[in-house]
């Protein structure tokens, strides 16, 4: 299958676990604010940034996360890569909202689960 990889294939996912706390907050970006990421849907706009930068510009926001940053070499079109640590953290009962880009996967997992989620991730 085209873009099948083994987990053998990447080695070690190399987990990089962020200082900083990350929130989802709602709207377009007030001025002087860079997120970390920016997600239009139909419904408005997602803002993924910092929660330093949340707080400045007044953004509301009820979800606090860890982003951890999949250093490994994976590709858009690998498949299993997402499915392998999902499944290890849906074991443990940690939720995982995942980012792709083109160089990393970028994982936001509860604030609190941070140290847990990093140390399954770095069993893989």
């Amino acid at each position: 299958m085209e873009g099948w990889r083994d987990m053998d294939d990447w080695n070690n996912i190399e987990p990089d676990l962020s200082a900083e706390p990350y929130v989802f907050a709602a709207g377009e970006p007030p001025p002087g604010v860079s997120p970390f990421a920016l997600i239009r849907e139909e419904e408005g706009p997602t803002l993924v940034l910092t929660r330093a930068d949340a707080d400045r510009a007044g953004l509301a926001y009820d979800y606090v996360a860890a982003r951890i940053t999949l250093r490994v070499n994976s590709a858009l079109a690998d498949v299993g890569l997402t499915a392998a640590f999902s499944r290890a953290l849906a074991a443990a009962g940690i939720s995982c909202n995942v980012i792709a880009g083109l160089a990393h996967d970028h994982l936001f997992v509860a604030w609190d689960e941070r140290a847990r989620a990093l140390a399954l991730l770095q069993e893989l």
